[in-house]
């Protein structure tokens, strides 16, 4: 069985290298999580990056600034407390065109075989299930675009726009307190 997580991760890359600026990750049930990086160099974004990403981030002051180790220890522990005490829950992570929000995700962690296990090696791609499922109309997208978690929720939005799944018809888990 399935945990479903959606999300969106915002960055800078020149071809080469990746640099996270922001994720973004919700589940079916209504749980979320966000965090900046305090970490990225603002100065290697492009110009459009720059307007429509780094203009879009919350004050430095706010609480979603968060050192790349924080954000690690932190978004383990999102993904995972679901599914204490349940071994026969799995991870899935969806994403629209997540190529890259996948290797920001991983990269928290270093190389792959330090991933932790529990983290799946790859995201589920919306973008070609939209074209599997025949291209249905989707949600239109907020207008606040390029913001991390705004975007993992409407990852969200389109996924249950494709699989005809409604937040009152999701139920979670049980946790077992023991």
């Amino acid at each position: 069985m399935a945990y479903r997580y959606f999300y969106d991760c915002e960055f800078i890359e020149d071809g080469v290298t990746i640099d996270l600026v922001s994720i973004g990750v919700v589940d079916e049930f209504g749980r979320e999580f966000y965090a900046v990086s305090t970490e990225f160099d603002p100065n290697r974004a492009i110009p459009w990056v720059r307007d429509n990403v780094l203009n879009l981030l919350p004050s430095p002051a706010d609480k979603a600034w968060r050192s790349r180790e924080r954000i690690r220890a932190e978004l383990l522990e999102f993904l995972t407390e679901p599914l204490t005490g349940r071994p026969q829950e799995t991870i899935e992570l969806w994403a629209w065109y997540g190529a890259y929000d996948h290797v920001c995700l991983a990269q928290l962690w270093g190389p792959m075989v330090t991933l932790p296990r529990a983290i799946p090696r790859f995201t589920k791609e919306l973008r070609q299930l939209w074209d599997d499922k025949g291209r249905p109309a989707l949600p239109e997208a907020a207008t606040a675009r390029h913001d991390a978690l705004v975007d993992a929720r409407h990852n969200l939005a389109r996924y249950r726009a494709m699989t005809a799944r409604k937040r009152k018809d999701a139920k979670p888990p049980a946790v077992d307190a023991g």
